[in-house]
């Protein structure tokens, strides 16, 4: 499950003057000498960041392999990165390599096309989360209540939920690598138990073909297997907006998002082909019933004791994929408010960093906070709306990669997209193609009585109204105008 699951800084080797020398006269350089030293990622607790961002684990493909059965399942997770996930990661390595500005693709939008197209970058992310946030706590609650079902009654359940976004909360504003390398241990024990699966499945061929299992209720088929195949594979660009926090960026981007793409597949694939070994049926997964199957190879291993323990250790590790993906999430988020208020587009409260962690811990407690009111609003998951909005920035994202081959072909990229200004036109075809094809289906999802298309162009609307009240407001005084950055090149 991904989350949905998104800074200029010179790198240490090369010219300290490029940085500033390769900006728009009327975007200034935001790297500011500071007499703090700020801890920065290194390319696995990045790596292990943008897994988080992205996926979560296995949690949540199940009914892609409902939908389409093995083979054909397997084969889609299999293309998926390929059409979907690898163009993506190209652009962001080239675009973070060569911008490795705080806020990511909304600096990069921001370059390319200017505040207005900037804004509207931000917006739809931010909105976004909205539907993306409230329901990682929710999860969480939802997997704690399998262990001790005291928490899902009455209001336990809310007041957990308001426990793990205050605890993200204030593991966000103790630092990034607080956030970085607790992301890495969750990943090494979230995927521990789908370890022993793919190493014991072997031993198993074919022992489970005529196992009952509970009936599933899931409808998906093989279009609705796809579009959560592509939501599962979606928010590569979410790692870019902390690039003013990871050290020598220009080089960790590009390796960090090629290792992330090919640890959520392996992620995705080797479980469900371990499966389909056990000749365990497609029609038994639907989404939360890895526990289930998980606890029939352990018990025909070891026996009623190993069945619980596997069970046990896969709601465990739905609750950390949970967490996991909240805490990734806030960090990737709240850099967005930060470099917009160093932008003048937001008040300049948002860009308040902490003194010891330079956290901008501002940010973080008003997204919190704001994710927290919508705790109790029971979102159901809309993957076509959630695929809707984050396609439309990641349009955007492509449009400014080729903008700005245009307007600045002499900007340094240590990492470049092949095949000069037409490679980097085609890298985005498949994914807006992809785009495109969700956008058609979701006219078949309702949201409020209209279209699942309709409600999110309005979403999409309403940047162009707030951008339009921002510029009024700015007018009065209510924002200030660009100020520097706290942060220091790494």
């Amino acid at each position: 499950m991904r989350g949905c699951e998104r800074a200029g800084v010179a790198d240490g080797g090369r010219d300290k003057k490029l940085s500033t020398l390769s900006l728009p006269a009327q975007f200034p350089s935001r790297a500011l000498p500071s007499s703090k030293k700020v801890a920065k990622l290194t390319l696995w607790p990045l790596v292990a960041a943008t897994f988080f961002m992205v996926s979560g684990g296995t949690y949540g493909t199940e009914d892609i392999i409902h939908g389409a059965g093995y083979g054909r399942g397997i084969l889609i997770l299999l293309l998926t990165p390929v059409l979907w996930s690898l163009p993506t990661a190209f652009m962001i390595g080239e675009l973070s390599s060569a911008l490795p500005a705080e806020g990511g693709y909304y600096a990069w939008v921001r370059r390319a096309m200017g505040n207005f197209w900037g804004f509207q970058e931000a917006w739809l992310s931010l909105v976004a989360s909205i539907f993306d946030m409230a329901i990682y706590p929710t999860l969480f609650v939802a997997y704690l209540s399998r262990l001790i079902p005291w928490f899902g009654v009455g209001h336990r359940g809310v007041i957990v939920g308001l426990t793990v976004v205050a605890a993200c909360a204030l593991m966000n504003i103790a630092g990034i690598r607080v956030v970085a390398i607790s992301s890495l241990w969750l990943f090494f024990l979230l995927s521990l138990p789908f370890a022993l699966i793919v190493l014991i499945a072997p031993l198993k061929m074919g022992a489970l073909s005529g196992v009952v299992t509970t009936p599933t209720t899931s409808t998906v088929g093989l279009v609705g297997g796809l579009l959560i195949c592509m939501w599962n594979y979606m928010g590569w660009d979410n790692a870019s907006t902390i690039a003013a926090e990871v050290r020598r960026p220009q080089h960790t981007y590009p390796k960090a998002m090629i290792l992330a793409v090919l640890v959520v597949s392996a992620t995705y694939i080797l479980p469900f082909a371990a499966m389909w070994l056990t000749g365990v049926p497609a029609s038994s997964f639907e989404t939360g019933s890895w526990a289930e199957l998980a606890g029939l190879i352990g018990g025909s291993v070891g026996g009623p004791l190993l069945a619980r323990g596997f069970r046990v250790a896969l709601v465990l590790g739905g609750m950390m994929s949970a967490f996991g993906m909240f805490n990734a999430l806030v960090m990737s988020y709240s850099r967005l408010p930060l470099a917009m208020a160093e932008d003048g587009m937001l008040p300049r409260a948002f860009g308040k960093l902490h003194p010891k962690t330079r956290a901008p811990w501002v940010a973080i407690l008003v997204c919190a906070a704001g994710w927290a009111l919508c705790l109790g609003l029971n979102f159901e998951r809309l993957v076509t709306l959630d695929i809707l909005l984050y396609g439309a920035s990641l349009t955007l994202e492509f449009v400014a990669l080729v903008v700005l081959r245009i307007k600045e072909p002499t900007l340094r990229r240590p990492f470049r997209v092949p095949g000069g200004t037409l490679g980097a036109v085609l890298l985005g075809v498949c994914p807006v193609l992809l785009l495109g094809f969700s956008a058609f289906h979701g006219e078949s999802e309702q949201v409020l009585g209209m279209s699942g298309l309709a409600f999110g162009l309005l979403l999409v609307a309403g940047g162009f109204l707030v951008y339009g009240l921002k510029a009024t407001l700015s007018g009065r005084g209510w924002f200030g105008t660009a100020i520097k950055s706290q942060r220091k090149a790494a």
